[in-house]
């Protein structure tokens, strides 16, 4: 190859980098066009992700797949909280942690707690203990989606007119089911569930008129029912005629199937919503489309 030649390559290649640099500089990066939020759930994330659409930047902190009672942040966990426009949480006993890394952080984040966006329901022998998984009743899901909707709105006001459409479709969407579920159970001669598991499900029981019972009184962790709990179980399950035991995501359904082995009782899974497993991420899986196959899930098993 002659020095012509391959000097007019090499400025063609300084040419051709210059511009291509040049060009990047000039688009902005998703971290500097995009608001960021940050969620500890699979709720906070699903109800921000919706508001948000493409113009903001949504985190879930908890892993897919993994067990929201039982979480603890990493390191980078902690910065993303550090460094995010709107840190939504659950509060209760599983975000028990976020106030330690709030208050430990150099500067104040914007935050948004769900349990403060509804009227919460006291649960136990204390007036002051009450349940933390309010996004189970479809009305105050409604209640946290327009909260986030007015915490970016003021934010990011440049795209306040976005938000609102946004959330307003999915308040269409959550009200279309909540309606869906008060016409199915207007059907139900009796709203009886037992849940061989953990019971989430306060607000949601709550909000339709359900009566329950459980194997455990709420959702923390303990280690097994005790024999006079399974005993009156399956005293209710043969004298109300119950023809389905449920049990929660990621559950290994044992007592399920202990209550189903003793009862004839089938078993069935209903949602919380708490976390999805990586596939139901990838796939697009929403709070709305969880709550329809638990819709569902009663109409195939609750007559």
């Amino acid at each position: 190859m002659n020095h012509s030649l391959f000097n007019k390559i090499i400025v063609f290649f300084i040419i051709f980098s210059i511009a291509f640099t040049c060009f990047s500089c000039a688009l902005p990066t998703q971290q500097d066009a995009t608001t960021s939020v940050v969620a500890t759930n699979f709720p906070a994330y699903d109800f921000a992700k919706q508001v948000c659409g493409h113009i903001a930047q949504t985190t879930m902190l908890l892993p897919a797949g993994g067990e929201n009672h039982s979480y603890e942040p990493t390191a980078q966990d902690i910065i993303k909280i550090n460094n995010c426009d709107l840190f939504i949480y659950s509060g209760g006993e599983s975000d028990a942690w976020v106030d330690k890394i709030l208050s430990s952080l150099d500067e104040k984040v914007n935050t948004l707690k769900m349990t403060d966006c509804v009227s919460l329901i006291p649960v136990g022998e204390h007036e002051d203990e009450f349940d933390e998984h309010v996004w189970t009743s479809p009305a105050n899901a409604v209640l946290i989606v327009e909260k986030i909707k007015d915490n970016l709105s003021a934010i990011d006001k440049s795209n306040k007119k976005t938000y609102e459409e946004n959330a307003a479709n999915y308040i269409k969407q959550i009200t279309e089911l909540d309606n869906d579920f008060s016409a199915f159970f207007d059907t139900v001669g009796n709203k009886t569930m037992i849940f061989g598991d953990r019971f989430p499900f306060v607000y949601f029981t709550h909000q339709y008129g359900i009566s329950y019972a459980s194997a455990f009184p709420g959702c923390a962790d303990h280690s097994e029912p005790s024999a006079t709990q399974i005993a009156d179980l399956i005293k209710k399950i043969d004298s109300e005629k119950i023809s389905t035991v449920y049990y929660i995501e990621f559950s290994n359904q044992n007592i399920a199937k202990t209550l189903s082995d003793a009862t004839g009782a089938k078993t069935a899974l209903f949602y919380s919503c708490h976390n999805v497993s990586k596939e139901q991420l990838n796939n697009g899986t929403t709070y709305v489309s969880l709550m329809r196959e638990n819709l569902n899930t009663l109409k195939n098993t609750m007559k």
